[in-house]
């Protein structure tokens, strides 16, 4: 029987989103957009660079927003108790500069994420680590000879999901459900927890 990892999405399945935060604290709405609304992960993110170069919002405000968030409800206990049964590595579209206040409180799980490009405390623009990173990521620790089983909540996560053995969604909003039934939709950790024991069994 092979041995097991899995792979999550990390907003959205474990922390709130860090644009709609960003959005929220500086009542730019324009920045609410995420994958779950634009499927176009580099149109999104050049939209969003431009309104930050608009509005004169800075690396280190952004960073001050992350600062003040906590993981999603329940979301902690979730992966404590998964990481005792398996191997865990969250696969994510945020950046290295975004993500650390969020791992530091979930004990620092790995993660592959993409990185910025700043200059002077500007986002100037965005480095993906590589196209389609989650996708190849799950096909490659396949080829390490791993079962995956892969969650996540968007448009983005589907590539993830599809290469995966098994694919699961959780928190989805109903047009990501709808526009892919053959995932299971779970909508609470626990329920995602009890599915992943399954697909552990199997």
């Amino acid at each position: 029987m092979k041995q097991s990892i899995v792979t999550l999405d990390m907003e959205g399945v474990l922390t709130p989103e860090i644009w709609i935060a960003v959005a929220e604290r500086t009542g730019i709405p324009e920045l609410r957009r995420t994958t779950r609304d634009e499927p176009d992960y580099d149109k999104l993110m050049h939209h969003r660079i431009d309104l930050m170069d608009r509005h004169g919002i800075t690396l280190s405000k952004i960073q001050e927003v992350i600062g003040g968030l906590a993981p999603l409800p329940g979301a902690l206990e979730f992966l404590m108790a998964l990481r005792e049964r398996v191997q865990v590595i969250i696969l994510s579209d945020t950046f290295e500069q975004f993500a650390s206040p969020l791992l530091r409180q979930m004990g620092w799980p790995t993660l592959f994420c993409n990185r910025l490009v700043v200059e002077n405390d500007r986002i100037a623009g965005y480095q993906l680590r590589m196209p389609d990173q989650k996708k190849r990521s799950v096909a490659a620790l396949q080829s390490l000879n791993y079962k995956v089983i892969a969650a996540g909540d968007s448009f983005n996560d589907t590539t993830m999901l599809a290469q995966a053995d098994h694919g699961i969604l959780i928190h989805a909003p109903e047009n990501v459900i709808r526009q892919f039934p053959q995932f299971p939709a779970v909508h609470s950790h626990a329920e995602l927890l009890r599915l992943i024991e399954q697909r552990l069994a199997d």
